[in-house]
Protein backbone atom coordinates (compact mmCIF):
# COMPACT_ATOMS: atom_id res chain seq x y z
CA UNK A 1 0.00 0.00 0.00
CA UNK A 2 1.34 2.94 -1.24
CA UNK A 3 2.57 5.83 1.90
CA UNK A 4 1.90 9.13 1.20
CA UNK A 5 3.16 11.87 4.08
CA UNK A 6 1.58 15.30 3.53
CA UNK A 7 1.81 18.78 5.10
CA UNK A 8 -1.12 21.18 5.16
CA UNK A 9 -3.72 18.64 5.35
CA UNK A 10 -5.76 20.65 7.93
CA UNK A 11 -7.47 23.09 4.75
CA UNK A 12 -7.35 23.99 0.84
CA UNK A 13 -5.42 21.83 -1.21
CA UNK A 14 -3.88 19.88 1.40
CA UNK A 15 -7.27 18.72 2.82
CA UNK A 16 -8.81 18.03 -0.70
CA UNK A 17 -5.67 15.76 -1.33
CA UNK A 18 -6.01 13.92 1.75
CA UNK A 19 -9.54 13.15 1.76
CA UNK A 20 -8.85 11.93 -1.54
CA UNK A 21 -5.85 9.69 -1.41
CA UNK A 22 -7.69 8.36 2.29
CA UNK A 23 -10.48 7.33 0.51
CA UNK A 24 -9.23 5.13 -2.32
CA UNK A 25 -7.21 3.20 0.59
CA UNK A 26 -4.07 5.00 0.50
CA UNK A 27 -2.15 5.10 4.11
CA UNK A 28 -1.55 8.87 4.96
CA UNK A 29 0.74 10.36 7.29
CA UNK A 30 -0.07 13.96 8.15
CA UNK A 31 2.18 16.34 9.44
CA UNK A 32 0.60 18.65 12.20
CA UNK A 33 2.06 22.08 13.39
CA UNK A 34 0.86 20.55 17.17
CA UNK A 35 -0.39 18.25 19.40
CA UNK A 36 -4.25 19.57 18.52
CA UNK A 37 -4.18 19.86 15.31
CA UNK A 38 -2.71 16.88 15.08
CA UNK A 39 -5.48 15.01 17.25
CA UNK A 40 -7.89 16.71 14.81
CA UNK A 41 -6.24 15.14 11.91
CA UNK A 42 -6.45 11.86 12.86
CA UNK A 43 -10.31 12.16 14.13
CA UNK A 44 -11.07 13.64 10.93
CA UNK A 45 -9.13 10.62 9.12
CA UNK A 46 -9.66 7.46 11.02
CA UNK A 47 -6.60 5.07 11.07
CA UNK A 48 -4.17 7.94 9.51
CA UNK A 49 -0.96 8.61 11.53
CA UNK A 50 0.12 11.67 12.24
CA UNK A 51 3.72 13.67 13.27
CA UNK A 52 3.89 17.09 14.83
CA UNK A 53 6.40 19.39 14.00
CA UNK A 54 6.75 23.07 13.10
CA UNK A 55 7.12 24.18 9.95
CA UNK A 56 7.93 28.02 11.28
CA UNK A 57 11.07 26.51 13.46
CA UNK A 58 12.66 23.65 9.98
CA UNK A 59 16.03 23.64 12.44
CA UNK A 60 14.32 22.06 15.39
CA UNK A 61 12.15 19.57 13.15
CA UNK A 62 14.83 16.76 13.10
CA UNK A 63 14.80 17.02 16.99
CA UNK A 64 10.77 17.10 17.44
CA UNK A 65 10.72 13.74 14.75
CA UNK A 66 13.52 12.27 17.01
CA UNK A 67 10.67 12.09 20.03
CA UNK A 68 8.13 10.03 18.07
CA UNK A 69 7.12 6.83 15.92
CA UNK A 70 8.21 7.69 12.57
CA UNK A 71 6.40 5.62 9.53
CA UNK A 72 8.03 2.45 8.33
CA UNK A 73 8.47 3.56 4.83
CA UNK A 74 7.30 6.66 2.81
CA UNK A 75 6.39 6.61 -1.02
CA UNK A 76 5.30 10.44 -1.39
CA UNK A 77 6.75 13.44 0.35
CA UNK A 78 3.66 16.11 -0.77
CA UNK A 79 4.56 20.11 0.44
CA UNK A 80 1.30 21.65 0.98
CA UNK A 81 1.65 24.24 3.81
CA UNK A 82 2.53 27.33 2.77
CA UNK A 83 1.80 30.78 4.21
CA UNK A 84 1.93 34.56 2.49
CA UNK A 85 2.46 38.21 3.67
CA UNK A 86 2.05 40.99 0.90
CA UNK A 87 3.64 43.77 1.27
CA UNK A 88 6.14 46.12 -1.11
CA UNK A 89 9.91 45.67 -0.49
CA UNK A 90 9.83 49.09 0.76
CA UNK A 91 7.62 48.20 3.74
CA UNK A 92 8.24 44.31 4.78
CA UNK A 93 10.25 44.03 7.58
CA UNK A 94 12.81 41.34 7.95
CA UNK A 95 10.45 39.08 10.77
CA UNK A 96 8.12 38.64 7.30
CA UNK A 97 10.53 37.36 4.90
CA UNK A 98 12.23 35.04 7.59
CA UNK A 99 8.71 33.24 8.58
CA UNK A 100 7.75 32.93 4.38
CA UNK A 101 11.33 31.72 3.91
CA UNK A 102 10.89 29.11 6.79
CA UNK A 103 7.59 27.86 5.94
CA UNK A 104 7.85 27.81 2.02
CA UNK A 105 11.67 27.07 1.14
CA UNK A 106 13.61 25.79 4.40
CA UNK A 107 11.17 23.43 5.97
CA UNK A 108 10.35 21.51 2.53
CA UNK A 109 14.20 21.42 1.65
CA UNK A 110 14.36 20.08 6.11
CA UNK A 111 11.64 17.57 5.66
CA UNK A 112 12.76 16.32 2.44
CA UNK A 113 16.89 15.78 3.58
CA UNK A 114 14.84 13.84 6.56
CA UNK A 115 13.25 11.79 4.43
CA UNK A 116 15.37 11.01 1.69
CA UNK A 117 16.84 7.70 2.91
CA UNK A 118 13.16 6.41 2.69
CA UNK A 119 12.20 7.64 0.00
CA UNK A 120 15.32 6.12 -1.90
CA UNK A 121 14.24 2.77 -0.63
CA UNK A 122 11.22 3.35 -2.09
CA UNK A 123 12.16 4.57 -5.21
CA UNK A 124 9.66 7.61 -4.15
CA UNK A 125 8.57 10.65 -5.12
CA UNK A 126 8.32 14.16 -3.82
CA UNK A 127 5.83 16.80 -4.99
CA UNK A 128 5.93 20.26 -4.20
CA UNK A 129 2.95 21.81 -4.59
CA UNK A 130 3.99 25.74 -5.78
CA UNK A 131 2.32 28.72 -7.16
CA UNK A 132 2.14 31.13 -9.90
CA UNK A 133 4.54 33.23 -7.79
CA UNK A 134 7.11 30.79 -8.43
CA UNK A 135 7.27 31.96 -11.75
CA UNK A 136 6.98 35.65 -12.11
CA UNK A 137 6.93 38.56 -9.07
CA UNK A 138 4.14 41.03 -9.33
CA UNK A 139 4.50 44.00 -7.17
CA UNK A 140 3.89 43.51 -3.25
CA UNK A 141 4.49 39.64 -3.79
CA UNK A 142 7.85 40.20 -3.17
CA UNK A 143 8.52 37.52 -0.17
CA UNK A 144 6.01 35.48 -1.38
CA UNK A 145 7.24 35.27 -4.69
CA UNK A 146 11.25 35.11 -3.16
CA UNK A 147 10.30 31.93 -1.17
CA UNK A 148 8.25 29.88 -4.00
CA UNK A 149 11.38 30.40 -6.97
CA UNK A 150 13.51 29.40 -4.54
CA UNK A 151 11.19 25.87 -3.99
CA UNK A 152 11.35 25.75 -7.72
CA UNK A 153 15.09 26.32 -7.50
CA UNK A 154 14.89 22.92 -5.02
CA UNK A 155 13.09 21.09 -6.71
CA UNK A 156 14.92 21.48 -10.11
CA UNK A 157 18.48 20.70 -8.28
CA UNK A 158 16.65 17.64 -5.94
CA UNK A 159 15.54 16.25 -9.27
CA UNK A 160 19.32 16.39 -10.73
CA UNK A 161 20.82 15.11 -7.01
CA UNK A 162 18.12 11.79 -6.67
CA UNK A 163 17.81 10.33 -10.33
CA UNK A 164 20.31 7.82 -9.59
CA UNK A 165 18.33 6.66 -7.01
CA UNK A 166 15.53 6.32 -9.00
CA UNK A 167 13.72 9.42 -6.68
CA UNK A 168 11.31 11.64 -8.64
CA UNK A 169 9.98 14.86 -8.18
CA UNK A 170 7.09 17.22 -9.20
CA UNK A 171 6.71 20.82 -9.11
CA UNK A 172 3.05 22.06 -9.38
CA UNK A 173 2.28 25.88 -9.88
CA UNK A 174 -1.50 26.36 -9.00
CA UNK A 175 -3.24 29.53 -10.48
CA UNK A 176 -5.14 31.27 -7.96
CA UNK A 177 -7.55 28.69 -5.75
CA UNK A 178 -10.32 28.77 -3.56
CA UNK A 179 -8.94 28.35 -0.08
CA UNK A 180 -8.69 29.71 2.85
CA UNK A 181 -4.89 31.26 2.17
CA UNK A 182 -6.48 32.98 -1.42
CA UNK A 183 -9.43 34.72 1.07
CA UNK A 184 -6.21 35.77 3.25
CA UNK A 185 -5.00 37.26 0.30
CA UNK A 186 -7.66 39.08 -0.41
CA UNK A 187 -7.92 40.87 2.97
CA UNK A 188 -4.95 42.10 2.49
CA UNK A 189 -5.39 43.43 -1.05
CA UNK A 190 -8.80 45.22 0.66
CA UNK A 191 -10.64 43.15 -2.63
CA UNK A 192 -14.29 41.04 -2.46
CA UNK A 193 -13.22 37.36 -2.49
CA UNK A 194 -15.83 35.26 -4.73
CA UNK A 195 -14.18 31.39 -4.33
CA UNK A 196 -16.29 30.95 -7.79
CA UNK A 197 -13.52 33.05 -9.53
CA UNK A 198 -10.92 30.73 -9.02
CA UNK A 199 -9.75 26.99 -8.95
CA UNK A 200 -11.41 24.45 -6.75
CA UNK A 201 -9.09 22.84 -4.73
CA UNK A 202 -10.75 19.22 -5.55
CA UNK A 203 -8.98 20.32 -9.37
CA UNK A 204 -5.37 20.55 -7.99
CA UNK A 205 -5.94 17.16 -6.14
CA UNK A 206 -6.78 15.99 -9.38
CA UNK A 207 -3.99 17.06 -10.74
CA UNK A 208 -1.63 15.80 -7.83
CA UNK A 209 -3.14 12.92 -8.29
CA UNK A 210 -2.45 12.75 -12.02
CA UNK A 211 0.99 12.92 -11.13
CA UNK A 212 1.34 10.70 -8.01
CA UNK A 213 -0.23 7.52 -9.91
CA UNK A 214 1.71 8.23 -13.46
CA UNK A 215 3.54 5.40 -14.43
CA UNK A 216 6.90 4.51 -13.73
CA UNK A 217 8.68 4.84 -16.74
CA UNK A 218 8.22 8.76 -17.04
CA UNK A 219 7.92 11.35 -14.59
CA UNK A 220 5.86 15.06 -14.55
CA UNK A 221 8.98 17.67 -13.83
CA UNK A 222 6.74 20.74 -13.88
CA UNK A 223 2.70 21.38 -14.12
CA UNK A 224 1.24 25.03 -14.04
CA UNK A 225 -2.47 24.86 -13.53
CA UNK A 226 -4.54 27.82 -14.57
CA UNK A 227 -8.67 29.06 -13.43
CA UNK A 228 -10.70 28.08 -16.57
CA UNK A 229 -12.14 30.69 -18.88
Amino acid sequence: MTVHLITGAGSGIGAALTRRLHERGDEVVLLARDAGRARELAARHPGAMTLVGDLTQPGRLSWAFSKQQLPERVDTLVHVAGIVDLGRVADLPSGIWEQQLAVNLIAPAELTRLFLPMLRVSRGQVLFVNSGAGLRANPEWGAYAASKHGLKALADALRAEEAEHGVRVTSVFPGRTATPMQERVHQQEGAEYDPARFIDPESVATTIITALDLPRDAQITDLSVRPGV
